[in-house]
């Protein structure tokens, strides 16, 4: 799978502790930044990540800050992006499963880092159901189209 990886300051670490596992796992991974733990405004690292979601360029993000909240609220301002906070691997599950949820938003404040690799792979493992859940998505999808336009 192709997945793009973002991070303010706060998620350095732990975004550099994911690239190894990622790629180890065979996904090819991109890294949007942030370089270093120097403090850094997570809307620079979620924006183009989000765009690479949207222009197709991957799958998935992977976006950390300090609650996730932040690279959520970013990355739901882009037309397609539907991001989610997740925290365990039951709404890791859930937000693949039934909300088609593309963007995985992490908070390097709320979860320990290997309960963070669990959720990522989880997420990454998850398949969207469809069914009666593709009648919601195309709902949001719609919204999209008005907002938007086609």
């Amino acid at each position: 799978m192709k997945v793009a990886l973002a991070c303010d300051h706060r998620g350095y670490e732990c975004k550099r502790k994911l690239i190894p596992i990622l790629r180890g796992a065979g996904h090819e991974v991109t890294d949007f930044g942030c370089s270093d733990a120097s403090p850094s405004d997570y809307p620079d690292y979620a924006i183009p990540a989000a765009k690479a979601v949207t222009r197709g360029e991957v799958e998935v993000a992977i976006l950390i800050d300090s609650s996730g909240i932040g690279m959520s609220v970013v990355a739901n301002k882009l037309r397609g992006v539907r991001a989610a906070v997740v925290h365990d691997e039951v709404m890791a599950r859930v937000a693949r499963d039934a909300n088609h949820c593309n963007v995985l938003c992490l908070g390097i404040d709320l979860s320990a880092q290997d309960q963070m690799v669990k959720i990522v792979e989880t997420f990454l493992a998850t398949p969207f159901s469809e069914g009666r859940h593709a009648r919601r998505i195309e709902k949001i999808n719609q919204l999209e189209r008005e907002l938007f336009g086609e």
